[in-house]
């Protein structure tokens, strides 16, 4: 149960700080500002929780750990529902935040930094594009994650680059997604949002899921191991 709360209160801040700097400062400190509030989000919880939970925060890389043999299956089925249910409340709590904006919100227009692709978002990328970026950035994502909390890896600062490793995924990604990596940080603002934002969500659940498989395959057969 600590764990599962840990994982809560850790998808939380992700969702309310990274999903919240696009919306609320996102003119104010650009794509750089959101790569860095997204990346600095997770080193604070990955300081701050991980000692408990491992700070996976995140569907995917409870997959991904899970794969690569790190995880019992009832951990994974209590981190995945905690992660959803943190995602969701971060993004209800930044909707009651903005809703109070003297001049108002048009969660139709400004919307609550959820995921898509297509005409009228962001740069405007395929659905191929999306996919293909949110599979590699998942799985890049994971090799770091797993890479540096190996055994014999430097798991002191692992945190610190997990963190920056988000921040530049952010960085070349923001235009592409909106950048997931994450299926409970898009579940939580599609819920609020609704229309395309649901819509398109299938997409956020699965690319990372498949990126997350294959990095935790690689870990489980050795490939990546430091030992190999």
């Amino acid at each position: 149960m600590n764990k599962a709360v840990a994982e809560f209160i850790g998808t939380f801040t992700l969702v309310l700080f990274g999903c919240g700097s696009a919306v609320i400062a996102g003119d104010v400190v650009g794509v750089l500002g959101i790569s860095f509030a997204f990346g600095l989000a997770l080193i604070a919880m990955a300081y701050g929780i991980g000692p408990l939970s491992g700070c996976h925060i995140n569907p995917a890389v409870s997959l991904g750990v899970l794969i690569a043999g790190r995880m019992s299956p009832a951990d994974f089925v209590s981190y995945v529902i905690a992660q959803c249910l943190g995602g969701i409340a971060g993004a209800g709590v930044l909707y009651l935040i903005v809703s109070g904006k003297l001049a108002g919100h048009d969660l139709a227009a400004s919307g609550l930094g959820q995921n898509g692709w297509g005409a009228g978002y962001l740069g405007e990328y395929s659905m191929v594009s999306a996919f293909v970026f949110e599979v590699i950035a998942t799985f890049l994502f994971l090799v770091a994650i797993l890479g540096s909390t190996q055994e014999g890896g430097p798991n002191l600062l692992a945190g610190l680059a997990i963190g920056l490793t988000l921040v530049v995924i952010h960085i070349v990604g923001i235009q592409v997604t909106g950048v997931s990596v994450n299926p409970a940080r898009s579940l939580g603002p599609a819920v609020f949002v609704g229309g395309q934002a649901l819509a398109q969500l299938w997409l956020f659940l699965v690319a990372p899921c498949i990126g997350a498989a294959v990095a935790g395959v690689a870990f489980r057969t050795r490939l990546l191991t430091a030992d190999a």
